[in-house]
């Protein structure tokens, strides 16, 4: 099943951007950053839709709202091209620092010029997509040329897109301008492969053919026959993102290994070939992950195994309570489980800190004094408990089996 969170990280200037990260079922073939169209928003239906689609395809795909735009902070008529670059920087940076890498630079228009001039400056992204992308930034002028002579004569102007009023002022119209995105393309030293539609009627099929020619090998050119320039249909949208996923797999590296079978009865813990200390954690018929946080030198992609010891304690209590609570009928509503593990302070006369596990339970229902206290008691008698709370012994071999 896939899954999505949502997040913030600070763009170029500081101010929170939000973000939403959609992730496959399983573990990510690569992971990939989309970058939305002008005065757009992540939720656009060509970053939807098409992100859903790579997502479908076992990719991992970020996507975010530049500074001043949907719900990121910011004030957008002090944003311009440039800070649209430096805002997809940010997010490349953020993705590696969580996550360990950004495989793939997507965009959808402006946001596609944007992609190849931001590549220029990670060398950690591998390949650049766009779709419907200008070859000159300052194409973007074209939707608001009735205002331009206003812009050039005082600075500024309230201009309407989308049915939105947005004010444009004139840093922005000298800056899209500058932008040099065929130069670009021309040093990018990446893949790249151009998306477009002959029928795209913002952005002209001309445009595609700028950045074609323009890129070095390897490059490659993928028509989008009946779309519009938005992928209104979702069948376009499907359709680009299942060309970017089988384009992409070519030119990166899988994030992981496939997860391994368990012995029957066992757990087996394996690296995922992601990061330091990534591992797959598998039962019969259950994968987990577990992982170390950044600050502990992991990518976060799991629990520390800490956490895991403190969930199966907080597991085994609660069912212990519930088995219980059915056998005695009492009313029991709800169990709930907190458990923090610490280490003494104070080391025995060996040397060693004892471990603590601290259990809060929270039980729900209309139960008396000393039916709750009972339920405490019995919390202690849970089978994790006790084998924390006894000597165990483990045994360690090295096995030839796979």
């Amino acid at each position: 099943m896939t899954r999505s969170e949502r997040i913030t990280f600070p763009g170029h200037s500081g101010d929170m951007l939000a973000a939403r990260l959609d992730l496959p079922a399983g573990p990510p073939l690569g992971y990939a950053l989309f970058a939305h169209c002008f005065s757009c928003s992540m939720n656009v239906l060509a970053a939807s839709r098409v992100s859903q689609g790579l997502v479908d395809e076992g990719f991992a795909v970020l996507r975010f709202d530049f500074t001043g735009l949907g719900a990121s902070e910011g004030d957008f008529e002090n944003t311009n091209f440039s800070s649209n670059v430096q805002d997809l920087v940010a997010a490349a940076n953020w993705l590696t620092e969580t996550y360990g890498r950004v495989d793939v630079l997507i965009g959808h228009s402006l946001g596609g010029a944007a992609c190849i001039v931001a590549a220029n400056q990670l060398p950690m992204v591998k390949a650049v997509a766009t779709i419907g992308a200008p070859s000159d930034a300052g194409h973007v002028l074209n939707q608001i040329s009735d205002h331009l002579g206003t812009i050039e004569d005082i600075g500024s102007a309230d201009v309407k897109l989308a049915g939105r009023s947005f004010t444009i002022l004139k840093q922005f119209v000298d800056d899209v301008r500058d932008a040099k995105v065929c130069h670009a393309a021309s040093t990018l030293r990446r893949p790249l492969l151009v998306l477009h539609s002959p029928l795209d009627e913002v952005v002209g099929i001309e445009n595609a053919s700028g950045l074609f020619v323009a890129a070095r090998h390897p490059k490659s050119f993928v028509s989008l026959d009946d779309a519009d320039h938005l992928l209104t249909q979702p069948e376009d949208a499907a359709h680009a993102s299942r060309v970017i996923a089988a384009w992409a797999e070519t030119y990166i590296d899988v994030a992981a290994e496939a997860p391994p079978k368990a012995p029957t009865g066992s757990v087996r813990v394996k690296e995922t070939g992601q990061g330091n200390y990534a591992n797959f954690v598998v039962t019969d018929d259950h994968v987990l992950r577990a992982d170390e946080p950044l600050n502990h030198g992991g990518l976060n992609t799991g629990p520390a195994p800490y956490d895991y010891l403190c969930a199966a304690l907080g597991a085994c209590t609660s069912m212990t309570i519930r088995m219980y609570a059915e056998r005695k009928d009492w009313p029991v509503q709800s169990i709930r489980v907190d458990v923090r593990h610490d280490r003494s302070e104070q080391a025995d006369e060996t040397g060693r800190k004892a471990d603590i596990f601290t259990r809060d339970l929270k039980i729900e229902g209309p139960l008396e004094a000393d039916q709750l206290e009972r339920l405490k008691e019995i919390a202690d008698k849970c089978p994790v408990h006790r084998t924390l709370h006894a000597v165990s012994t483990i045994e360690t071999r090295l096995s030839s089996n796979s």
